[in-house]
């Protein structure tokens, strides 16, 4: 009977197998026929609509647009059924070239509706909103009614009637947008039910998936980033002669240029207003628009034109199909749609550009950018018909615009003959920049910002009543472009641009101006150019031509980053090309615009020239926060009050300060339960205090008082009045502090480390990876785990007591002390600033470090392991200069050697960081802080927190730091970065108790290192002998900026990302299980560092860093890491020093120390902004400054890396199978079973 029994349970098996083998081994179909019969039926649909749709355009008519309906129709037919019949092949094996076809069959895009009335309804309705479009005119006056093209073209390119324009402007809005906003809506709801039917969530993500780029709108932030501060010197260079044509009066005082003055309909190019800005008016600008007419070009001749240029790089002639069935001019009698664009029939023979020309230079360009797309659909016409596109949307608007790139060059038109000579001076090189910068440059924050809008709309975020407001918002934050008159509700401004009207996604335009760049460097290189990118002509290059053919002919053959690499040799999309080719323009605007440039993040009200004060906050009080009886606005009440408060604060402050010195020099029960008593008192105190405040009106008050009262009133966690839970979260703060504080690390059973010293010094010195490995682990297993469940508890206690206070979560409250409502935005715009740095700075030590550790040890995602960066968090790497310096032979100016043979000692480190801030004519240290400091961890047995801290304590004479220090070059640094708040500390210690903090958290991390950047240069060590010779070779420079990259370039995206995480976790995005893995998840992305082992939900990575369990939050360090550079550019600019940023040493400068001083005795009495004018003329954080110290380091990175950098964004794992690997291992084993099975009991 058993056997019997197993014998049934073997059938049953073999049953189940015999199932599974059919359905998913068994395919006997034959891939190839399909794919054949497919792109033949495909082939011919495609033709017949593309037929039927040129028609409509070139021949507006009722009957034109019921044969596009049909056609289209036909097409969503065709869709549907080849689709239901590749899905019987999901199981073959495949070639990838086979796999893509079939993933294209089954991309139904909007044919996956299935309700033919609706289906019709979206062609009908797009079909709508384009004639409107197509058709619409302004009559300016009885009798003058103009079409888009030519005639308000013309209008707002050559008028300077700021009152014509502005008609122009408004009346085509009118004419348009306005007119299909109802559309609009329905087309929204339309096309999203359409794609939701394919699987999207909505159109927007639809029209990204075509790009195979899972982060491709952090891709694209961090590209407009990048090329962001070039666009703001532009911007304000041309605001500034505007403004000198028009009279400032009718500009808003927010900053931005109203939207009708930049020579164009949407203000998307400003070349037209080239003659009225360029910056050396006696010189030309290139543009050869009126040589043409002379010439008698023709818009036959132009085309021609642009043709010969291809083929001088090898391309084929355009076909006879080609001349036969294009428009190039508007013909007489025709409704037509004038907007160029380029046409593929799908037949390998006809091809067309629709287009109503003129003879300009500007249409040559667009010429030469439509015939891009035409050799294209010629280069890769012999691929599967469904294989026919460009590698993404964007590359196939960069072809012509590349060539277009050689053809406006100065050299270029000498050999057409359209100029006579070829300049050579700087000032026609500058306004040939200048026009090149209104095509290419001004067109970015635009080209970026239509698909941000519509994503949103396609989301639901922005609704129709909204619709206008969003689209101005947009433009106001990226362009620094507002509407000149007020809009409302039933406006549609996005309507009024083709591409929004005729359904054409944009954001390929935005790519391609990025990428076009990438190309032409690409191309040049191939051509051997020598000489500054924007003077580079590839005409008659085959070698050039050869390079992009082989592009083209691939197609979406290949997924794009493949593409790219065939073209540049490497895969990912880059601004620095774009940057380079602007480079000379860029100075020469940063010279003339000084500290003139930037624009509120928010449009200026209707009333024009006043926009939203600077730092303004909500004028509605928090509820919870209110008076409960009348107010008084007496003025020697409030200032009474005043003195009561800082009178008491000073006494409160000082003994809660002595407290948390005590307990972080001496961790014991006794010193916990007594801050924690201190910090509850001092919460009474400010809650009591805050409550007395609002019985005062401050409205009338000079704005100092009324300064001072809303930092009273923001009381933060003190507003919590239940006492149990306010003891509770600062105990649960405590008891997480003195987990680290007293954590040791068992490496072995009998080793067992302090993180200071001990694994401090493991972590900067082992080489030895299995080491390094077990004190990274040891250390997490002795922190986070052990405070995980309370950090949770400690979430919720603290985003209950600032909820009091009407805040969302605690990290909106954290933001707030920024006083700036787009911080979050604003540190993400620095951090895609100085990422490419970064990257190039993680390539070089990813490439050393395999050397030393053997590349198995690495990741094939591209990630470094995060044990073997010399640091316990890899947050900076400088203990590895050693073995990244990329001189071997010239010192890397790491001075500890020559400190410990001087008998250094931690007091001599900090006298002499005192010399240094004395020398500036700065305050010198006061008794009290040599008295009462601990620079040394005490060898009394005694556990502490060793991590480096100033304190104030509030009585004006008493200043202190605590710190653990090793006699090391990194210490010395850390020396003048604690010394530096002290400094602080000391420059305010007379302003009232609330204003006794930094500009904001960022400023006060700056100052000591802003010293540090003088201390550390070769210079100033050579000054105080821990240098003997002052190096003056270029590979001594490079060491040395390669030590200070490591040190501050490293540090950027971990300073950035602690808080990234801490944000979403107060917000309630993470999950307490989740916490490590969204730790993981932002290292790995922005880090591009990864666990060298598994993590789990029962670790606690986050707590394993210091300022995770003590609470502090970390942004601070970010923006200190941004301004100190700022800073430090400002101050040796006041020392009168001339010469590379990165070798000034403002030592015994009193300027530059007058400069800080000022800045430093603000306090917080001022709006941060405020405080960075008085030093550096500014009034944003900006990266600049960093990135010049690191030019030189950034060209040497790129140089030696090729294109080796970058890494994947999503963390390692165990290498994944690949897409249907798994089914056809799944089948092997099957098959493999069920043969034992079969023998067995057969």
């Amino acid at each position: 009977m058993p056997e019997l029994k197993y014998r049934h349970f073997a059938l049953a098996l073999i049953t189940v197998f015999n199932l599974v083998t059919t359905s998913t081994c068994g395919c006997n179909l034959d891939v190839k026929q399909f794919l054949q019969d497919y792109n033949r039926a495909t082939q011919t649909i495609w033709n017949e609509v593309a037929e039927a749709e040129y028609a409509l355009r070139t021949n507006i008519t009722d009957e034109n647009e019921a044969i596009f309906t049909r056609k289209v129709k036909q097409q969503a037919e065709h869709d549907m059924s080849w689709h239901n019949k590749s899905l019987e092949y999901n199981s073959c094996d495949m070639t990838e070239l086979e796999r893509r076809q079939f993933k294209a069959a089954q991309e139904l895009g909007t044919s996956a509706q299935t309700d033919p009335k609706k289906s019709d309804k979206l062609t009908e309705v797009t079909n709508k909103m384009s004639d409107i479009y197509s058709q619409a005119q302004v009559c300016l006056a009885p009798g003058n009614c103009l079409a888009m093209n030519p005639g308000l073209s013309n209008l707002m390119s050559k008028s300077r009637d700021y009152e014509e324009l502005l008609a122009a402007w408004t009346g085509w809005r009118d004419a348009t947008g306005k007119k299909m906003k109802y559309l609009y809506v329905e087309y929204v709801d339309l096309l999203n039910d359409a794609l939701r039917k394919a699987g999207y969530k909505d159109a927007g993500e639809s029209w990204r998936s075509s790009y195979e780029t899972p982060t491709l709108e952090r891709d694209l932030e961090d590209l407009f980033v990048q090329i962001r501060p070039l666009y703001e010197q532009l911007h304000a260079y041309v605001r500034r002669k505007l403004k000198g044509i028009y009279g400032a009066d009718k500009f808003p005082a927010s900053g931005h240029i109203p939207a009708h003055l930049l020579g164009e309909m949407w203000a998307e190019e400003w070349n037209n207003i080239i003659d009225d800005v360029k910056p050396y008016t006696d010189r030309p600008s290139l543009d050869v628009t009126e040589e043409m007419n002379k010439q008698s070009y023709t818009v036959l001749k132009m085309f021609q034109t642009s043709e010969d240029f291809f083929v001088t790089l090898g391309f084929d002639k355009m076909t006879q199909g080609f001349w036969n069935k294009s428009m190039m001019t508007r013909p007489d009698g025709l409704e037509v749609e004038c907007h160029a664009s380029a046409w593929d029939f799908y037949n390998k023979k006809d091809y067309a550009i629709k287009m109503c020309a003129s003879v300009s230079q500007s249409d040559l360009m667009v010429i030469h950018h439509e015939m891009g797309h035409i050799q294209y659909y010629m280069q890769y016409k012999d691929l599967p018909v469904v294989l026919r596109d460009g590698a993404n949307n964007g590359f196939h608007e960069a072809v012509g615009d590349v060539m277009a790139l050689s053809v406006q060059t100065p050299e270029h038109l000498k050999v057409l003959g359209l100029i006579k000579e070829i300049p050579t001076d700087k000032e026609t090189d500058i306004n040939f920049l200048m026009n090149m910068a209104f095509q290419k440059l001004a067109f970015l924050p635009f080209g970026y910002l239509v698909d941000l809008w519509r994503w949103s709309v396609f989301k639901g975020d922005t609704k129709p009543d909204e619709y206008t407001k969003k689209w101005w918002d947009l433009r106001c934050r990226y362009q620094g472009i507002s509407s000149p008159v007020q809009r409302s509700i039933e406006d549609f401004d996005p309507g009024a641009k083709y591409h929004v009207a005729s359904d054409v996604p944009y954001i390929r335009y935005f790519i391609s101006f990025v990428i076009q760049f990438q190309f032409h460097k690409a191309l040049c290189d191939a051509a051997h150019h020598t000489g500054p990118l924007h003077r580079c002509d590839i005409y008659n290059n085959t070698e050039a031509g050869d390079l992009i053919r082989g592009m083209l002919s691939l197609g979406a053959s290949k997924p794009w980053p493949e593409a790219m690499k065939t073209i540049t040799g490497q895969p990912k999309m880059d601004a620095g090309p774009l940057l380079e080719y602007f480079r000379p323009l860029y100075d020469f605007l940063r010279e003339e615009n000084k500290n003139d440039y930037g624009w509120d993040q928010e449009c200026p009200s209707a009333e024009r020239g006043k926009a939203p004060a600077e730092g303004t906050k909500p004028a509605a009080p928090c509820p919870n926060a209110k008076a409960d009886g009348p107010l008084t606005n007496d003025v020697t009440e409030i200032l009474d009050f005043l003195d009561g408060f800082n009178k008491a604060a000073e006494v409160l402050v000082n003994e809660e300060t002595e407290a948390e010195y005590a307990y972080e020099s001496n961790i014991t029960d006794f010193n916990e339960q007594n801050l924690v008593k201190k910090q509850m008192a001092k919460a009474k105190f400010d809650l009591e205090k805050q409550k007395e405040s609002l019985k005062f009106d401050v409205s009338g008050a000079p704005e100092m008082v009324q300064r001072q009262f809303e930092m009273i009133r923001n009381i933060g966690t003190a507003a919590q009045q239940n006492t149990t839970k306010l003891e509770r979260l600062k105990s649960a703060g405590l008891e997480m502090e003195g987990i680290y504080g007293k954590a040791l690390a068992c490496i072995k059973k009998d080793e067992c480390l302090t993180l200071e010293p001990d694994l401090t010094r493991l972590m900067a010195e082992s080489r030895d990876y299995d080491r390094l490995l077990a004190a990274w682990r040891s250390w997490r297993d002795a922190t986070g785990p052990k405070m995980k469940d309370t950090y949770a508890e400690y979430v919720k206690l603290y985003n209950e007591a600032v909820a009091i206070s009407c805040y969302n979560d605690t990290g909106e409250y954290w933001r707030s002390w920024y006083e700036t409502p787009a911080f979050e935005e604003d540190v993400a715009n620095l951090f895609a600033q100085v990422r490419p740095l970064y990257e190039q700075l993680h390539g070089y030590a990813r490439r050393k470090l395999k050397e030393i550790y053997g590349a198995d040890k690495f990741p094939a995602s591209g990630h470094i392991p995060a044990h073997i960066l010399g640091n316990m968090w890899a947050q900076s790497w400088e203990n590895l200069i050693g073995v990244l310096k990329p001189f071997k032979d010239k010192p890397a100016l790491d001075v500890t050697e020559e400190m410990k043979k001087q008998n250094y000692t931690a007091q001599k480190i900090f006298e002499t960081a005192d010399e240094f801030f004395g020398s500036l004519g700065l305050i010198r240290m006061v008794p009290e802080f040599w008295d009462k400091s601990l620079l040394e961890k005490p060898d009394d047995g005694r556990e502490m927190v060793c991590h480096a801290t100033a304190y104030d304590f509030y009585n004006g004479k008493d200043f202190r730091i605590k710190m653990c220090t090793d006699v090391t070059h990194e210490d010395f640094v850390t020396a003048h970065h604690e010394m530096g708040h002290i400094e602080y500390y000391m420059q305010y210690k007379d302003l009232p108790v609330v204003f006794r903090d930094g500009a904001n958290n960022g400023f006060h991390e700056a100052i000591g290192d802003v010293m540090a950047l003088s201390v550390q240069t070769p210079d100033h060590l050579h000054t105080i002998k821990l240098l003997k010779d002052l190096p003056t070779d270029k590979e001594t420079d490079i060491n040395f900026l390669m030590k200070m990259a490591l040190e501050k370039v490293a540090f950027l995206p971990f300073g950035y990302l602690i808080d990234q995480w801490r944000w979403s976790v107060f917000r309630g995005d993470v999950a307490p299980d989740d916490y490590t893995q969204a730790w993981w998840d932002l290292r790995c992305r922005l880090q591009g560092v990864s666990s060298p082992i598994p993590r789990s939900s029962s670790d606690f990575d986050p707590g394993a860093k210091f300022h995770i369990p003590a609470g502090t939050p970390y942004i601070r360090y970010f923006v200190s890491f941004i301004v100190q550079f700022q800073f430090q550019k400002a101050a040796c600019e006041a020392a009168g020093y001339k010469g590379p940023l990165h070798r000034c040493d403002i030592y015994k400068s009193k300027e530059a120390g007058k400069r800080i001083g000022d800045m430093l005795k603000l306090g917080a009495s001022k709006p941060w902004p405020d405080a960075m004018e008085v030093l550096t003329g500014q009034r944003s954080m900006d990266a600049s400054a960093l990135l010049e110290y690191f030019q030189p380091l950034l060209d040497y990175l790129r140089k030696v890396n090729g294109n080796d950098f970058g890494w994947n964004p999503q963390c390692p794992v165990v290498p994944a199978e690949s897409p249907n690997s798994g089914v056809f291992i799944s089948c092997s084993y099957v098959l493999l079973i069920f043969t034992v099975i079969t023998a067995v009991f057969r």
